[in-house]
C-alpha cells in the first residue's frame, strides 16, 4: 500500500484525485441504471457537423487613457482609381491595443516655508509638514504600499525587488526595505488589534497552521521550524482573516489567540486543537475534507479498482453529502440548515451505521482501517456541522487562505527575525483581508498608510479592509 500510494502521489496530476478506474466504482447501479434507460429509448438522429466557436476576447476596460493615432490616405490616394474624383471620408474603423509603461519613479519634494518676524530677533516660525508613515525616512506612502504588495501579495521577495529598482536607477538595500515593512507594521498594529476583536465575537471561525523558518530566534537553531496560525471568519460583505506567528504549533498557541471565543471551531485532526475544543462553550468541528483525503489515499493505495473494496463505499457516502453541499451552496444560513437536516440527515445516518460496522472488520494498519479510524475519531466533531447553517462541510476556505502565504514562502523561504516574521503576519492579514473584500490592495494601503499617521484611536473604524474607499 505505501509502495502503490508513494507511486501515484510521485506521478500523479493530483495527490487528492483517484485513478481513472476508481471514479467508474462510484454509483455503478445508478450508471448501469441510466444506461439501460437510454437504451431502451435511442432513436435514430440526424446530427449536425459541430463547428468550434472562437472565443470573445473582453474589452479593455474603459478607465484605461486611450492614445489614438490617426491614419489618412495620402494627397495622391484620394483620386478614385476610376474616374478621379476626389475621395471623401465615410466612416472608421478601429482596433486597439494594450501598450504599457514600466514603473514610473517620482520624488516627492517636501518644502516647508520659514517665516520671521521684521522687528523682533529670534522670532522664526517654520511650516509643519503633513504626519509621515515613518519619519525622517525616504519611504513614502506609496513606496512602502508597492514594496508590501510586490512581497505579500505577488510574492516577491525583497531581494529581487532590490535588483528591480537597481535596474532604473534607485539603489535600496533590502536590509532598508526590511526595516520598511517592519515599522510599517508597527505602526498598523492598532487595524490588527481590531481584527482580533471581531473575530473573537463571532461564533464560528475556522482555523489552520503552515511552517515557517525564522533564522534569528532567540533558543531555537536556524533550521528549527516555527509555525503561522491562520484564523478566518466570513460574513456577507465582512471577510475577516488573521495571520499569527508562532514558535510553537503546541495547543497553548490557540488557546492564548482565541482567548475569549465562543462558537463552533473548525480545523483539521490536528490533535493540538483538543485544548480549546476543550474549553467551555467553544465546539470542534470536523474537516470532511481531510476525512475524504484519507480514503482516497487508500483506494489510491489499491492496484486494481476491484480490490478497492470498503474504502469505496466511504468515499460513495461522502461525495453524496458534497453534492448536496453543492445545492445549498447560494442559500442564506436558514436554508442551508433545513435543506442539510432534509437530505443530508439521512445520509449520514446511513454512513454511520456502515462506519461503526465495518470499521471492527478491516485491520487497523491498513490505510482503509486508518481512514475509518480517524473518521470515528472525527465523528462527534463532524456531525456538528449540521448544527448551524452558515458552518461548512469542511476547512478548504482558510485552508485557501493559508495558499497566499505558503506561495511566497517558497519565494522567500524563510524570516531573518521574529520581527520580520510578525510583519509578514501583520501584513498578509491586512492584504489578504482587503482582497477577500474586494479592495484593491495598494489602493488600501496607501490609503492606510497616509492616514493613519494623523488619525486618533476613534477614528481606526473607517480604515478597516473591509470598508470601501472614498
Amino acid at each position: 500500500e505505501q509502495l502503490n500510494l508513494f507511486l501515484h502521489r510521485k506521478y500523479s496530476s493530483n495527490a487528492d484525485d483517484l485513478h481513472p478506474g476508481m471514479r467508474m466504482l462510484f454509483n455503478e447501479a445508478e450508471e448501469d441504471d441510466s444506461v439501460k434507460k437510454k437504451e431502451e429509448i435511442v432513436e435514430p438522429q440526424d446530427v449536425k457537423p459541430h463547428t468550434r466557436k472562437k472565443p470573445k476576447r473582453k474589452p479593455i476596460p474603459e478607465n484605461i487613457p486611450r492614445i489614438e493615432k490617426r491614419y489618412e490616405l495620402d494627397e495622391k490616394e484620394l483620386r478614385c482609381s476610376i474616374d478621379g474624383t476626389q475621395l471623401v471620408k465615410i466612416g472608421e474603423d478601429t482596433s486597439e491595443q494594450l501598450d504599457i509603461i514600466p514603473a514610473k519613479i517620482q520624488v516627492i519634494k517636501h518644502i516647508r516655508f520659514k517665516y520671521a518676524c521684521k522687528t523682533c530677533e529670534g522670532q522664526v516660525k517654520t511650516a509643519s509638514m503633513e504626519p509621515q508613515p515613518i519619519p525622517k525616512s525616504l519611504a513614502s506612502p506609496g513606496l512602502l504600499a508597492h514594496i508590501a504588495v510586490s512581497k505579500y501579495e505577488d510574492s516577491l521577495p525583497l531581494y529581487r525587488q532590490e535588483q528591480i529598482f537597481k535596474r532604473i536607477g534607485i539603489d535600496l538595500p533590502r536590509s532598508s526595505l526590511a526595516s520598511w515593512m517592519i515599522k510599517a507594521s508597527q505602526l498598523l498594529s492598532p487595524i490588527i488589534n481590531k481584527l482580533k476583536q471581531e473575530l473573537l465575537a463571532a461564533n464560528y471561525l475556522q482555523c489552520d497552521e503552515t511552517p515557517v523558518q525564522v533564522l534569528n530566534e532567540p533558543g531555537k537553531p536556524a533550521k528549527s521550524t516555527s509555525y503561522m496560525w491562520v484564523v478566518s471568519k466570513t460574513d456577507p460583505g465582512k471577510h475577516i482573516v488573521l495571520y499569527h506567528y508562532s514558535p510553537s504549533r503546541s495547543g497553548s498557541v490557540p488557546v492564548k489567540l482565541l482567548r475569549g471565543f465562543k462558537g463552533y471551531l473548525q480545523t483539521d485532526g490536528y490533535e493540538g486543537y483538543n485544548q480549546i475544543r476543550s474549553q467551555q462553550d467553544v465546539y470542534g468541528v470536523a474537516c470532511l475534507a481531510h476525512i475524504r483525503r484519507k480514503f482516497v489515499d487508500a483506494v489510491n493505495a489499491k492496484k486494481k479498482p476491484s480490490k478497492a473494496g470498503i474504502c469505496v463505499t466511504g468515499l460513495d457516502y461522502i461525495t453524496k453529502l458534497y453534492n448536496i453541499e453543492k445545492q445549498v451552496r447560494e442559500m442564506t444560513s436558514k436554508e442551508r440548515y433545513y435543506f442539510r437536516l432534509e437530505k443530508s440527515t439521512p445520509i449520514i445516518d446511513e454512513l454511520k451505521e456502515w462506519l461503526f460496522d465495518k470499521v471492527n472488520y478491516v485491520p487497523p494498519q491498513s490505510l482503509t482501517g486508518k481512514a475509518m479510524t480517524y473518521f470515528v475519531k472525527q465523528w462527534p466533531r463532524f456531525i456538528n456541522y449540521l448544527a448551524d447553517g452558515k458552518i461548512e462541510v469542511d476547512n478548504n476556505r482558510c485552508e485557501r487562505m493559508v495558499r497566499p502565504f505558503t506561495i511566497g514562502r517558497k519565494n522567500w523561504l524563510f524570516s531573518a527575525s521574529v520581527s520580520g516574521a510578525i510583519a509578514s503576519a501583520d501584513l498578509y492579514s491586512l492584504i489578504v483581508t482587503a482582497k477577500q473584500n474586494g479592495l484593491n490592495t495598494y489602493d488600501y494601503l496607501k490609503k492606510v498608510l497616509t492616514e493613519m499617521p494623523k488619525l486618533k484611536a476613534n477614528d481606526i473604524d473607517q480604515l478597516m479592509p473591509y470598508k470601501k474607499l472614498d
